[in-house]
């Protein structure tokens, strides 16, 4: 979200705070079905640390805030879809979450996925990124998520050992290569 906030979210984001620790843990522990199964970053439970991220000040209400957010983590913007916490929790339920009086605001959200790699481990992490970039649509790939992740500062425990086991599997020295090299570019 922090490269790509979506349309939804641009058209209200007032200002941007970058740098903010999260409050809680994150890996890369979820297969994402809408980037054909690119490891993306989640809230863990286990493992994982807090990260740098981002807090967009908006212009909308607490409410309307969540269900934009909700939009975009569903891949129905622009819908007028209202997010309603959900009775059951799966591990595929998105739950927007808050926290109050964050980095100096009054409210912050933020989305919760549960984790679904098991078990949790760099080449299993590469695999997937690899797969999904062959699969893809540009920029919604494994790869390029996790570039843009290392650009925005987030460092995980499994950062390095993942962008490793990529270059080892697709046989470069860096990600961008990596990215045109399983693209066949």
């Amino acid at each position: 979200m922090i490269t790509d906030p979506g349309p939804e979210l641009e058209a209200v984001i007032l200002s941007r705070r970058d740098g903010v620790l999260t409050p809680f843990s994150v890996e890369y522990a979820r297969s994402s079905g809408g980037r054909k199964g690119a490891p993306t970053l989640v809230p863990v439970a286990t493992g994982g640390a807090s990260v740098l991220a981002t807090i967009f000040e908006l212009a909308v209400s607490v409410d309307e805030a969540a269900d934009i957010v909700y939009r975009r983590e569903i891949d129905k913007i622009g819908t007028g879809r209202k997010y309603v916490e959900p009775a059951n929790h799966t591990n595929n339920t998105v739950i927007i979450e808050r926290f109050a009086d964050l980095a100096g605001f009054e409210v912050v959200l933020f989305t919760r996925i549960g984790a679904n790699i098991d078990p949790l481990t760099a080449d299993i992490l590469a695999s997937l990124a690899i797969k999904s970039a062959r699969e893809a649509a540009p920029g919604k790939d494994g790869i390029s998520y996790l570039m843009n992740a290392m650009h925005a500062g987030i460092v995980t425990p499994l950062t390095s050992a993942y962008e490793a086991a990529i270059l080892d599997q697709a046989g470069t020295i860096d990600l961008a290569a990596a990215l045109a090299t399983v693209r066949g570019g």
